[in-house]
């Protein structure tokens, strides 16, 4: 029987809420091809942090190399500092792992409604590769002067030519394999002429061994007016970390809700356990109440298990989930029903027993 074991965090907020729901479809899933994993939770975040003072032990990043993937909830809450529970926990993890490239599917299904006007099932789908170990989310700066009007703040934006090349290869070679083999890169050079303007010049230089890719750069702010005006026109998206990650806020929304939206971060060479996330954060507003949309969740477990080599497990969580929305029988609030998170893990296991 074939077999994995993957450290789980379910961390703060709806993150616990969400996560087992996805490992309940997910055990499901692995059944029916005759494999398991072996799930290791971890109970890391602002709880732990607040009972031991640390966000995780102090051999935490040792016992997590030692599993195959990551499946993460959430990290952030209103009493303790981002500056411990994101800076200490989550970003870390993409930059000590080396999980620089951060894929996250935008997919309109069957069943779910677009905000936007007209929009057909499946008319908007789409790969956006975010670069997710550098850049303008680099740790590089400092404050002076703090609390007085003198006070300076200043934030570094690193860029190298390392970092920009495998993150455009890493698209490049995902639109060779889609049927449209079409390419973005989206930037906002003309006006960070230093950093942007190297990752401009990457994918230049890269684009010219793919010739069988249709590639296009575009700036940041056309690319969001055309997020709306226009989403079908994008296949593979690529883009530095912080306008990857707001594009992809964007490209959720339009697909439904943010809800849905799965990501995966991801160590190519597999040095490292890759990790798999919701992009929908804490959500400490609805925290508790039982009403969290889990397929985000259950859509990263999704690619966890495609990255696993677990294709036709994958493949059936993918059919399950498009055909509970495509039924329209159970929603969460977010897709205007009133099911529970549970619900919605119950419907989806009920067509993986179907």
């Amino acid at each position: 029987m074939a077999t994995a074991n993957i450290a789980v965090i379910g961390g703060d907020g709806i993150g616990p809420e969400v996560i087992e729901q996805a490992i309940r479809v997910t055990d499901a899933a692995l059944k029916r091809q005759g494999a398991s994993f072996t799930w290791n939770r971890l109970p890391w975040g602002s709880a732990f942090y607040k009972q031991t003072g640390k966000i995780l032990p102090d051999d935490g990043w040792d016992l997590l190399k030692k599993h195959d993937a990551i499946l993460f909830g959430a990290v952030g809450s209103a009493d303790v500092p981002d500056t411990v529970t994101v800076h200490g926990l989550l970003l870390p993890m993409r930059r000590r792992f080396d999980l620089y490239v951060n894929l996250r599917p935008a997919f309109l299904f069957d069943g779910v409604q677009s905000p936007l006007r007209d929009k057909a099932p499946g008319s908007i789908d789409m790969l956006v590769y975010r670069e997710n170990t550098e850049g303008e989310y680099a740790p590089t700066g400092g404050r002076l002067y703090t609390g007085t009007p003198n006070e300076i703040a200043v934030q570094t934006a690193v860029f190298t030519r390392k970092g920009c090349e495998r993150i455009l290869r890493a698209a490049f070679e995902a639109a060779r394999k889609r049927p449209r083999r079409k390419l973005t890169s989206i930037t906002k050079s003309n006006a960070q002429v230093h950093t942007l303007g190297l990752w401009d010049d990457v994918y230049h230089a890269v684009r010219t061994e793919y010739a069988d890719v249709q590639s296009n750069s575009l700036l940041v702010d056309a690319a969001a007016m055309d997020f709306v005006r226009k989403p079908e026109v994008f296949d593979v998206v690529v883009a530095s970390n912080l306008v990857g990650d707001i594009l992809t806020d964007l490209s959720a929304i339009i697909t439904g809700s943010v809800g849905l939206g799965a990501s995966a971060n991801i160590n190519p060479e597999r040095a490292f356990p890759s990790m798999f996330e919701p992009l929908h954060g804490s959500a400490p507003d609805i925290a508790g109440k039982g009403i969290a949309n889990p397929l985000a969740a259950v859509l990263s477990a999704k690619l966890m298990l495609d990255h696993l080599g677990h294709e036709k497990s994958a493949a059936s969580l993918q059919a399950a989930v498009a055909r509970v929305l495509k039924e329209a029988k159970v929603r969460t609030p977010d897709l205007g029903g009133t099911a529970t998170t549970t619900q919605m893990g119950d419907a989806v296991l009920a067509v993986l027993a179907s």
